[in-house]
Order: C-alpha cells, then structure tokens, then sequence
C-alpha cells in the first residue's frame, strides 16, 4: 500500500496542478510534497505487509505491477526523493519559473516517476517509470531552461534516449532467454546462476545506467544541461537523478551479470577515477558557480561508481549512505547558487565578493556546505567517503593513491569557491546585497542540521542499509 502512495500521490497532485491558477497551485505543490514526505517516513517503521504491492499488469507477457520497498536501500531512496522536493519548492519561491501551474505539475510527476525507478520490482515496470522520471524533465528544461536550452535539451534527450533504447533491448533479450519468460526482478535474478545471460547484455544495461550516473566519458551532457536548466530542475537532477544510474547497478547489474561484472570491473573502475580527477581538475576552471557544482557533483558520483564495482561489502554501504548523503548536501549547494544568482543577477565568482559583511547568515551555511563537500570528519559525507576509499584501497592501492587526488582537488575548487563569494571586499554589484529570506534560510538550517547530526551518528543510515548490502553479496 505504502509504495502505492508514494508514486500515485504526485502523480494525482501532478495532474490537478495544471488547471489551478494562481498562488493556489505553489502550497498544492507544497501539500503534495510534505504529504510524499510523511508517507515516506512512515515506511521505515510500517510492518513489511505494507511495504510492497503486487497487480496484474500485462499477464500476457509475463509483467506485473510489482512494487517493493522491502530492502533499505529502497527506503532511503525514496526518502531522499521526498526530502529534496519540499527543499526545492520552499527554497526557490522566488524563482520566476515558479509562477507557472504546469512547473509545478511536470515537477511533481517527475516525483512520481523517480519513485517509481526506485520501487519498481518488474524489469518492464521499472523501464515505465524510468521514461516517466525523464520526459516531464524534457519539458522543465526546454521551456524555464536559460538562453542555451534548445539546445542544451537536445543533447540531454539524445544521450538519454541512446541509453534507454539500449536498456529497453537489454530487457527484452533477459526475457526471451528465459525458459518461462518473466519481467520479474526475481525470476530474472534466478536465472541469472545460471549464466545465461550474455556479456553484451551486461553492457547494455551498464551504457544505460553510466549515461544517467553520468561517468567518464559519458559525462558531456551534465554541465550544460545544470548549467541551463532552471535552478529548481538542477537541484532534481544533481540531488536525485542521478542516482537512477548508481540504483540500477546495485539493484539489477550486479545481480543480474555478476560473472560480466566482476570481468569487467576493471574496466568501470579506471573510468570512474579517471572522471574524478578530470571532473575535479575542470571544477577548479570554473567560473561559473553552477558548473563548478556540477563537475564537483561528476567527481563525486565517479568515487561511488568506482566503489559499486569493486566488490566490497563495506564499501557498498558506503555508496548506499552517500547517495543519501550527497543529494542532500548538493541540493545544499544548490540553494546558496540560487540564493545568490537571485541577489546579484550572476553565476561568475569572480564578480562576487564579500557577500559575508552583506549575508553574514548565507556566508555561514555555505560554509557548512562547503565543509560537508570536502566530506570534513564529524560532516554526513565523512563516514561514507571513508568506507568508500577503505573499500577501493583493498581493490586497489595504486587506483586508490590516484583517485585520492580528488580529495586535494576538492579542497582547493570548494574552498577557492568560498573564498571568491564570501570573502575580501564588496564591491560595486555585491554593496546592495541582503541576507536571504527566511524560506531560503530554513532549507539551508534544515540541511545543515542533517549533515552534523549524520555526522556524528550515522548508525541509522549503516542499520538501514545493512539488509540491502547482505542480500546483494549473498547473491553474488
């Protein structure tokens, strides 16, 4: 019943957007996000009976209507697409893409679509609600997205429609492989000792997942498209959509090709390091305060690929927290661009300046932000990161000495970012800032509360998780 809700809630709040008018539709919107968000919250103590739901669909090819929230990994996801959007909403109410009905909608059902991916225990089902999460976001960008967006939004659609035609022919291959063809996470994964599966299935599915994650070189599309994309839309992508790609691999990849996994995590693990490090380098070039989020957002997701692949029960569960973790911490940073690009009229550090004698209390959370980016002991993304670099140290140590370049690259693009928005001297364009408003200022204490008290107890997050990462290495 529960994993009902959560996808059929925006989905019925999504569609009722678009003939409201007015302010009406921003506290529907609002309504709608906090109600996914108790719901959300109330799957972690509900009993397993009401964690799956299961419905004929298209019995005619084997699929069902599959949904399952069982495993901690599911909770959390689903708990970190409920989290992000009430931030996203509160936090950019001044936006001026917020001022449409169909904003609002294409938004909500995009929540829709997200939890979906994350709920979804049919292959066919899943693939449904992939599309779904996807296709309203075409939409966002293509009509609120910046002066580039035409063409920006073509580039999205193309590397993201490859990737979910190959996917789409990756499913349909594991199903007639079968000697009872089924769409089922189950009968697909039983299947899977038996070693049907082929290693060019194993790419499908990977060149699908690496494209949304995205990694090196499959990255091209995501600075431009956060770049153009309307703030609020960049906040879903970098706090949440991309963890599509990294979800997929843990909950279908690796199951379903653990032999192709493990010959090709060579391969997989050298890209995502090497996507670190140029990632991180670029960051460092940046002047302009959202692409440098992004390639910071690049470099981290190349460190949990890399992890994901290297085999390690401890580390796995570091990646799991991490997603949680980063979505809420970039969606952070997210926050202060917007805060500021709607002050000053500008991404370009090197225009800014002294915001701290004119936003002292802005100043302050970014800090915080920033602090939780380099992943600084007692911060939220500490624990994960540790467990993650432990994890691909007993992989290995010459990939690790290199992929801990990152962790020097990320201090000096975070703190020189800091540095240029906050510190040395106002001038002409920063004189008459204020500080922020209190919608913006409660998202960003919100966030900066998680990442402390996560921090210093992250056992719930470990406790949660630890289900999800016994069950993957037990099939494997």
């Amino acid at each position: 019943m529960i994993p009902v809700l959560l996808i059929t809630l925006p989905i019925f709040s999504g569609l009722m957007a678009f003939f409201m008018k007015g302010q009406s539709v921003k506290s529907w919107a609002l309504l709608s996000s906090f109600a996914v968000l108790g719901i959300s919250i109330w799957s972690l103590f509900s009993d397993a009976n009401l964690l799956s739901y299961s419905q004929a669909w298209l019995p005619s090819l084997g699929s069902r209507f599959d949904l399952t929230m069982q495993d901690g990994l599911s909770k959390l996801m689903c708990l970190l697409t409920a989290l992000s959007f009430p931030l996203v909403l509160i936090s950019t109410q001044q936006n001026s893409s917020n001022q449409s009905p169909h904003f609002f909608a294409l938004m909500l059902l995009t929540q829709a679509g997200l939890m979906g991916v994350f709920l979804a225990a049919d292959a066919l089902l899943f693939y449904f609600f992939w599309e779904l999460a996807l296709i309203p976001v075409y939409f966002l960008c293509s009509i609120w997205g910046g002066e580039k967006r035409i063409a920006v939004t073509f580039k999205f659609f193309i590397y993201t429609f490859v990737g979910s035609i190959l996917m789409l022919v990756g499913i349909l291959s594991l199903y007639y492989m079968q000697d009872t063809p089924s769409f089922a996470w189950s009968s697909l994964t039983a299947n899977a000792s038996k070693g049907i599966y082929p290693n060019w299935a194993f790419w499908l599915f990977f060149l699908a997942f690496a494209i949304k994650m995205p990694i090196f070189p499959l990255h091209t599309w995501q600075p431009d498209a956060y770049e153009q994309s309307p703030t609020p839309v960049t906040m879903i992508l970098s706090g949440v959509m991309v963890k599509m790609g990294l979800f997929a691999a843990i909950r279908w990849l690796l199951p379903l090709f653990p032999k192709a996994t493990e010959q090709f995590a060579w391969v997989i693990v050298c890209c995502s390091v090497i996507g670190m490090i140029y990632a991180s380098l670029l960051a460092i070039r940046q002047d302009d305060i959202k692409r440098l989020i992004a390639y910071s957002s690049i470099a981290h997701i190349g460190l949990m690929s890399a992890v994901i692949f290297s085999g390690n029960a401890s580390g796995m569960g570091g990646v799991m927290i991490q997603m949680f973790h980063h979505g809420v911490n970039v969606i952070g940073l997210w926050i202060v661009a917007n805060a500021i690009e709607q002050k000053l009229g500008t991404r370009s550090l090197s225009e800014m300046g002294g915001l701290a004698q004119k936003a002292p209390t802005l100043s302050i959370l970014l800090v915080v932000m920033s602090l939780a980016n380099v992943a600084l002991p007692l911060t939220n993304a500490f624990v994960g990161e540790f467990l993650m670099f432990n994890s691909l140290f007993k992989y290995n140590v010459w990939l690790t000495a290199v992929a801990g370049i990152s962790i020097i690259l990320a201090a000096v693009y975070t703190l020189n970012m800091v540095q240029k928005v906050i510190y040395g001297e106002v001038n002409s364009l920063t004189e008459k800032a204020t500080d922020t408003p209190f919608n913006v200022n409660f998202s960003l204490v919100l966030i900066a509360i998680l990442i402390v008290v996560m921090g210093v107890y992250p056992q719930p997050l470990l406790d949660l998780t630890k289900d999800a990462v016994t069950q993957l290495f037990a099939q494997q």
